[in-house]
């Protein structure tokens, strides 16, 4: 027996433990946020009272702190409707009527053609925009004059003037008709008249044609015979030691009865004749030419008159012996 007023003991073995604390997850203060926002709110200080309430708040006030979309699309709207404003401003400003409008219209010192035919085929008048002028038509115009062999037009700034280039075609051959002369270039067109007693460049042969129908088929814009051109520029490109002359300077005329005849100075002259593709080709020239040399070699002053019948075969008539 126990006795009375002694404590009762527990009888060895295990006791039963004292049931522990859930585990219980700790939210951090941006766990009320979404997942956009989430990290933007810190960690709250050790002791300090946040509630699920206070974090929330918390989160409105970060995201109020970023910015805003919609405030962004509106500069970025603005900034394009000015940069629209702009350019249209620039467009009007650039293509306006008195804006860049033409100054002037420099053209190159020039031998044959009038400087107004130029500016007539530019029509270009003061004060047209500079920028909408297009070079092309302008340098096919120049082109269609006839002593132009080559234009080219360009706009200068910020002068805005034109400036115009031009090169001229050069004349070999002075087709003289009457008392006027209708200068051709190497390929036989014919760019322009002057007058018997103009000056001419250097070079240039004159051909004096007397044939009855002389001219009736030359004008400016037009070509010489072919044929005629090819012997003019054959027989013009000779000098007086090419055919044995002490002359100098030779004469080509063109006539009815003997076609082209060389003449000099001294009073003789050679008879070359007529030629055409089919029966006299103007090949036979050089060898004319050679046998030339070789009558008026020695006897140039006796000599009247020669025929060059051939390349190999003429002959000469001397002059009267005075008595």
């Amino acid at each position: 027996m126990r006795g009375f007023g002694q404590r009762s003991r527990r009888s060895a073995g295990a006791r039963p433990s004292k049931a522990a604390k859930p585990v219980v997850a700790t939210r951090s203060a941006d766990a009320a946020l979404g997942r956009e926002t989430r990290g933007l709110v810190g960690p709250a200080r050790r002791g300090s009272p946040i509630s699920a309430r206070g974090g929330r708040t918390a989160a409105r006030s970060a995201v109020g702190r970023l910015p805003r979309v919609g405030r962004v699309v509106t500069q970025v709207r603005a900034a394009g409707l000015l940069g629209m404003l702009a350019a249209g401003f620039l467009f009007t400003l650039v293509t306006g009527p008195t804006a860049f409008g033409l100054t002037r219209t420099d053209l190159p010192t020039l031998t044959w053609t009038d400087p107004a035919a130029v500016r007539a085929a530019l029509g270009l008048g003061d004060g047209t925009n500079v920028f909408q002028i297009d070079t092309r038509p302008l340098e096919a115009a120049l082109l269609a004059l006839p002593a132009v062999a080559s234009a080219e037009v360009s706009v200068g700034l910020p002068d805005a003037n034109v400036v115009v280039r031009i090169e001229e075609r050069q004349p070999v051959l002075a087709w003289q008709v009457g008392d006027t002369r209708f200068l051709a270039d190497a390929g036989g067109l014919i760019f322009t008249t002057v007058a018997a007693s103009a000056k001419l460049p250097s070079g240039v042969a004159v051909v004096d044609d007397r044939r009855t129908d002389a001219g009736a088929a030359l004008a400016i814009g037009g070509h010489l015979d072919a044929v005629d051109a090819d012997v003019a520029t054959r027989l013009g490109s000779l000098t007086p030691t090419d055919v044995g002359s002490a002359a100098t300077r030779l004469r080509i005329t063109v006539t009815d009865t003997d076609g082209f005849v060389l003449t000099g100075p001294s009073g003789w002259s050679a008879v070359f004749g007529f030629y055409s593709p089919a029966t006299r080709s103007t090949d036979m020239i050089p060898g004319q030419v050679r046998l030339l040399r070789s009558l008026l070699i020695g006897r140039e002053g006796t000599v009247a008159r020669i025929i060059l019948a051939s390349e190999t075969d003429g002959t000469y008539i001397a002059k009267p012996t005075p008595h």
